[in-house]
């Protein structure tokens, strides 16, 4: 079953570009701020400006009509100029991640452009002294302030005039205009979800079209002020930016990079310094939203009050979520759930409640996706979605499953890649037990994955379990019990067959999510085994990154413990010799160095191999790395303690202090990291706090 939408808007010539639509606003309200991050503002003339010389050094750099230019900018207002500037030079972008310059080189790397357009602050990050050749934005973009932003336009005008000036004085005629390109022209290449970086290719056409059908559904106007609340390397931001510029507006940025895939340390408090009123958002912004929100939910939320559109973008969203969501905004606004591709510039479809015919039973079950977007289409085939491009285009399979309801709306239905593979039976699609979870009053959201079991003593491959992640619900809805494996079980009977219900339950703080805002499966933490004990690759064996074996312990304490040895004689001459003790002393004095000696080697094996068991066990990194340290010693400095001691005379007050300072309070303050560290609560990965299996 297919959906469409037909815009009744005209569609832009071959001739029109997104480039267009901003050049019409730097010529016509040159003095409006396009621009805002903290105190800097940027009009549109100046970007403009900027632009146009930055596009001169482009094309001085040889770069030939569609050549490829990766941005790595940090400083998201620097990252727009740079935008702008490549196609201006009749380039295509791939904005990289610079604000994690480690995902950033994988991605130059795989789209292999023809320069790096970046930063001196940022070049050491991301060029590996390998890669294409780097042209440096060497200067920060032109600012104003709040102020001067309301200067004279005609001097703004002036500046655009100065830099077509300078370049027609350079011989390239070409800056003074911005260029048409061909139609399916590449204009950017967009960064996939995918873990390993992967890049599709974006079309002029399809970027207006994206832009155009974005503008129609949620009504841009030059007096909205835009905030894109992800990383600059998600769609939702690379080919985003152009609903706020491509419409006269303002695009707020943070005035530091947000976290990954979400919106900074207080986005409440950045809506309502900036006077936001369209924000883009993914669901881990959403949720905290909700988790700041006041617990009185009679009144909008004060600091949201400037918002007349809120939409979500990036994963699923859950009814019950958009529906708290409006709770948040005052009366009018519109929160949207908005679905979409890279390949489609972030478009495909949207949802507002408004859009329900019937009121829904179960608020917190499904998924609506809704309609598509004007010029695009959505349609199941074989139970996957597949959505068509803003403009045309052939559909493009999503690996997410839906089906059209009976009022038209699409409704999710969960992803191909999720399928938990079961011995003995057919590949389960978690979402539908997700779902029913999450109906219950002390959960807020809900993975199901499957967990493979440890093997059998006679190395038999185990079962697979099914694991539910859960987190709490918001705050504000007073329920702070989270079910543990029986209560959940319980709830589930009646909802889901009995082989589908989970077995064990692990409770996080929240889910992880990629850089996309995705849920990401593979980063949640594993379970304890049945019967308690961590988890390991292969029984009787150590997984990656694990201690050695009792075998190879017990060996390397050995070998260490014989370097201490050969050691003692050459660093403490004569500290060993038991020539003048009495027997039975001399056998047990020797007993002594002999566990000195292996008591050396234990730590010195523990301080090498010992961290990464330390590290599951949750207590956090710095304390983990006091502790191991702390364990290290404990072992350690019998050996070498005990030997100056020996070499000390009795009366040798120094050197007795000396020697107590030197060991004894290390010795003391390392029993009380231990202390400490046994003590502290278990912080796993992703704030996993417990597991409870039958």
């Amino acid at each position: 079953m297919t959906q469409r939408s037909d815009s009744g808007r005209p569609t832009g010539t071959t001739a029109d570009t997104v480039l267009h639509r901003f050049a019409h606003w730097a010529r016509t309200t040159p003095g409006a701020v396009a621009v805002a991050a903290g105190p800097r503002r940027l009009t549109y003339a100046r970007l403009d400006a900027r632009a146009a010389l930055l596009a001169r050094d482009l094309r001085a750099s040889g770069l030939p009509s569609g050549g490829l230019v990766a941005v790595g900018v940090s400083d998201r207002t620097s990252l727009v100029v740079a935008i702008l500037a490549v196609l201006k030079a009749g380039g295509a972008y791939a904005v990289l991640d610079a604000e994690h310059p480690h995902i950033g080189r994988r991605q130059l790397a795989a789209v292999e452009p023809f320069a790096l357009l970046t930063r001196p602050a940022d070049r050491a990050a991301l060029d590996t002294g390998h890669g294409p050749p780097v042209v440096l934005l060497d200067t920060d973009p032109d600012t104003v302030t709040d102020t001067d932003a309301q200067a004279d336009a005609q001097a703004d005008a002036q500046a655009v005039a100065q830099a077509v000036a300078e370049t027609d004085a350079a011989g390239d005629v070409e800056a003074a205009q911005e260029l048409a390109p061909a139609p399916g022209a590449l204009a950017a290449r967009l960064f996939t979800a995918a873990a390993e970086p992967r890049s599709v290719p974006l079309t002029h056409d399809v970027l207006l079209a994206a832009y155009e059908a974005w503008a129609e559904v949620t009504r841009v106007t030059p007096a909205d002020r835009h905030l894109i609340a992800t990383g600059a390397d998600v769609s939702a931001f690379a080919a985003g930016w152009t609903r706020a510029l491509c419409s006269g507006g303002t695009l707020v940025l943070p005035a530091a990079a947000p976290r990954r895939a979400g919106a900074g340390d207080d986005l409440p408090a950045l809506v309502a310094s900036e006077g936001v009123t369209v924000l883009y958002a993914g669901p881990d912004g959403a949720a905290d939203l909700l988790a700041r929100a006041p617990t009185d939910r009679r009144d909008p939320y004060p600091a949201l009050r400037p918002l007349r559109l809120l939409a979500v973008t990036g994963d699923r969203l859950h009814l019950d979520e958009q529906a708290a969501l409006h709770t948040l905004l005052r009366p009018g606004a519109r929160v949207l759930n908005v679905y979409g591709l890279a390949e489609t510039a972030g478009t495909g479809t949207w949802l507002e409640l408004p859009c329900l015919r019937d009121p829904v039973d179960l608020p917190e079950g499904p998924t609506l996706l809704g309609t598509p977007f004007p010029g695009c289409a959505a349609e199941v085939v074989a139970g996957e979605i597949h959505l068509t491009p803003p403009g045309g285009g052939r559909p493009i399979p999503t690996g997410d499953l839906g089906r059209v309801r009976e009022d038209g709306l699409l409704e999710f239905a969960g992803r191909i890649r999720d399928r938990i593979t079961l011995p003995g039976r057919r590949p389960l699609d978690p979402y539908a037990v997700e779902t029913a979870i999450r109906g219950h009053e002390g959960v807020g959201a809900v993975v199901v994955t499957g967990v493979d079991g440890t093997p059998d003593g006679r190395g038999a491959r185990g079962t697979r379990r099914l694991v539910a992640y859960v987190t709490p619900p918001a705050p504000s809805s007073g329920t702070a019990v989270r079910p543990d494996v029986a209560e959940l079980r319980a709830h589930l009977a009646g909802k889901v067959p009995e082989e589908d219900m989970p077995q064990a339950v692990v409770r996080v703080r929240s889910l992880p999510r990629n850089r996309a805002g995705q849920e990401d499966r593979s980063a949640l933490p594993l379970p304890a085994r049945p019967g308690g004990g961590a988890r390991t690759a292969k029984a009787g064996a150590a997984a990656p990154g694990e201690a050695p074996a009792s075998c190879g312990v017990v060996w390397g304490t050995v070998a260490f413990g014989f370097v201490a040895v050969l050691l003692t004689d050459v660093l403490w001459p004569g500290s060993t010799d038991l020539a003048g003790v009495p027997s039975p002393w001399s056998a047990l004095f020797g007993l002594l160095y002999v566990f000195e000696w292996l008591s050396f080697g234990a730590g010195a094996v523990f301080l090498f191999f010992g961290r990464p068991t330390m590290r599951r066990r949750g207590r956090g990194r710095p304390l983990t790395t006091l502790a191991h340290l702390a364990v290290a010693y404990l072992l350690m400095a019998w050996w070498p303690q005990d030997n100056f001691y020996r070499l000390a005379a009795k009366n040798d007050w120094p050197r007795q202090a000396a020697l107590v300072y030197a060991f004894n309070i290390p010795l003391m303050l390392a029993a009380g990291v231990v202390a400490l560290y046994a003590l502290s609560k278990p912080k796993n990965p992703q704030g996993a706090e417990e597991d409870t299996t039958i």
